[in-house]
């Protein structure tokens, strides 16, 4: 039996499956977290792999390995590979007025890149550092991704012309054309304010292409949301909606995703195709801190809110906690309209969590789909969905029947799935068993006056 290993380096924690690489079965696995923050110091990821590996068993019999990992983290190491500072993370919105200078100082990012700058992207990111920290952004010898920089680490290697990644993390940097598949160089030097030419930066391999790594060949990696559409085998017509730390929607797109506004975003996938996707900062910690409010546990919280009526009595929940991406609100905070004596109870407010945070993803949902991407059908995955309120509503709010593929770690099933891609020469067609599907009457008024309120929280600016 041929052994693969799918790792997923998420903003949380490290997951590590040990894959049977014919069948797709998991036969060991282990996860260890990661800290807290939205700057992290590299070397806890290093930390996190090696303590989630070793609880997997370790590494015997692996032939091949892949990282996933969360997109977007500025990784700036100097001449001696040594990290210069904490990586700042996609959820990292001290680059806001970064994001905005870049897009003042050119007008063609989303032609050029598939997207346009936000304080979740590396390039706005790197521009902070050359603002901010002017001394630390002289000594950058080399930019990574948190997967670069994880693949990097556990292939022993020392050299930074070592580095390598994918299409898929590399197209969420901003500086990156997923069509020639060519860094952009100049749009780095604009974001760094100096030359980007003697700036080494991962090599882009092929989607199944592996390089030698201590024992065993390793893939090429991906970003965490393109190795999920991967690891559910996620196709035309068919979007996943992630519902975690951020809340993302991704469909996989046969030809380049451009939207010049911002707020659908043109990525590569992991297979040679593309990926439109919009992402919230806003996603499962709505619900949940309504949920830790009321003191209730999960069960409870979803059996409070399915005792309300649509539209929760009149309450609107309107969830930008901490900022938001889509739309770009860094500076937003979250809001709750239409409250009354008659109207604000415990049902009422567990739903109106439920309702706010579906109606903010929705919004995604449908500008992918103005685009030209067809979506048929949702596959709903993250903590979040493990909800019964949430898997309920989803299909009302969104408007489009709602599956629920089993419980698994779709991100480190994706890297395994590449692993054995690249071990075999052949995309194994594994297919997620146990879905439960959900299907319910669409409530476009819902989504409309949800839409209306937040246009004018946005015109009144009040925070």
């Amino acid at each position: 039996m041929a052994l693969v290993a799918g790792v997923d380096s998420s903003t949380q924690s490290c997951k590590v499956l040990i894959v049977d690489a014919d069948s797709g079965e998991v036969v060991r696995e282990g996860r260890a977290n990661h800290p807290d923050g939205t700057a992290v110091d590299p070397r806890h990821w290093w930390t996190a792999f090696q303590q989630a590996l070793e609880q997997a068993g370790g590494l015997r019999g692996v032939e091949a390995l892949s990282v996933g990992g969360q997109q977007h983290g500025m990784v700036a190491l100097d001449h001696d590979g040594e990290v210069i500072r904490d990586a700042l993370l996609w959820n990292d919105t001290r680059s806001a007025d970064a994001a905005l200078q870049l897009r003042a100082e050119f007008t063609d990012w989303a032609p050029a890149v598939g997207h346009v700058p936000l304080a979740s992207f590396t390039n706005s990111k790197v521009r902070w550092l050359a603002d901010n920290e002017p001394r630390n952004a002289e000594r950058v010898a080399a930019l990574a991704l948190p997967h670069d920089w994880l693949t990097w680490k556990i292939r022993g290697s020392e050299e930074l012309s070592d580095l390598i990644t994918d299409r898929s993390d590399a197209s969420g940097t901003g500086y990156f054309d997923s069509v020639s598949n060519e860094y952009r160089r100049d749009l780095l030097g604009l974001c760094l304010r100096r030359d980007a030419n003697e700036i080494i930066l991962p090599r882009v391999l092929e989607p199944d292409e592996s390089v030698q790594g201590p024992g065993f060949i390793v893939g090429p990696g991906g970003g965490d949301n393109a190795m999920a559409a991967l690891g559910m085998a996620l196709g035309a017509g068919h979007a996943s909606l992630s519902i975690g730390t951020s809340g993302v929607v991704a469909a996989v797109a046969a030809e380049p995703v451009v939207d010049p506004s911002g707020v659908v975003n043109g990525f590569a996938d992991c297979r040679g195709e593309w990926l439109a996707l919009t992402a919230t900062l806003n996603a499962a910690r709505v619900a949940n801190s309504v949920r830790e409010l009321l003191g209730v546990d999960f069960d409870e919280f979803s059996e409070l809110a399915l005792s309300s009526a649509p539209g929760a009595g009149g309450l609107t929940m309107v969830p930008w906690f901490e900022g938001e991406r889509t739309p770009n609100l860094p500076h937003a905070t979250a809001s709750l309209m239409g409250m009354t004596l008659e109207n604000f109870d415990r049902a009422n407010l567990a739903r109106a969590s439920v309702e706010g945070m579906l109606c903010l993803l929705a919004g995604g949902l449908q500008a992918i789909r103005e685009l030209g991407t067809t979506i048929d059908r949702v596959a709903l995955i993250g903590g979040g969905s493990r909800s019964e309120a949430v898997r309920q509503l989803a299909p009302s709010v969104l408007g489009l029947p709602v599956d629920v593929p089993a419980a698994a770690e779709y991100v480190a099933l994706g890297a395994a799935r590449q692993a054995a891609w690249v071990l075999t020469g052949q995309l194994p067609q594994w297919q997620p068993e146990g879905s439960r599907s959900y299907d319910g009457e669409p409530s476009p008024n819902l989504v409309s006056n949800y839409t209306a309120i937040s246009q004018q929280l946005i015109d009144s600016n009040h925070w």
